[in-house]
């Protein structure tokens, strides 16, 4: 039996959850799936920039465990990049920090705190269209359907 993932934490959802070639239907393509963990190792060691020590620490994990993140979420974008597949972020082990929220009459992103009231307006214009982008990343089923779960502020799903 192995040892159940820790749950990895994540400052915040990512904006989108796909990435595809242009010009191809999505149903055309065959798809990678990056984990939402995965996500966080490429947002910390590639985009920010941290060392595996220091991006290790933000996660809770350690750094063997976050650079064998790193190296598997590298692989699966060589891949889809090199044969034209498309990138889909979801599942995984972890909890968001963080929530983000989308205005979809503006297009304005914000974040709050995990566990914060749910905004009944854009702070920017006022509208009620708020699209709650924790929602988008599949609860972490992402592990072979085992039921990997990630959880949202004090509520699990």
């Amino acid at each position: 039996m192995t040892k159940p993932k820790k749950e990895r934490k994540v400052m915040h959802p990512p904006v989108a959850v796909y990435f595809k070639p242009t010009g191809v239907p999505l149903f055309q393509l065959e798809q990678v799936i990056l984990t939402v963990d995965e996500y966080e190792a490429i947002r910390l060691g590639d985009d920010e920039e941290l060392k595996h020590e220091e991006a290790s620490l933000k996660m809770k994990i350690s750094r063997p465990t976050f650079t064998r993140l790193l190296n598997s979420a590298h692989k699966k974008i060589a891949n889809a990049l090199v044969n034209g597949k498309a990138i889909r972020i979801e599942g995984g082990s972890y909890i968001f920090l963080n929530n983000r929220y989308f205005c979809s009459q503006c297009r304005h992103i914000w974040s709050l705190k995990q566990g914060s009231l749910l905004p009944e307006a854009c702070p920017e214009c006022g509208s009620s269209g708020i699209v709650d982008l924790s929602l988008q990343c599949g609860y972490g089923k992402g592990h072979g359907g085992r039921g990997r779960r990630c959880r949202h502020g004090n509520k699990s799903y």
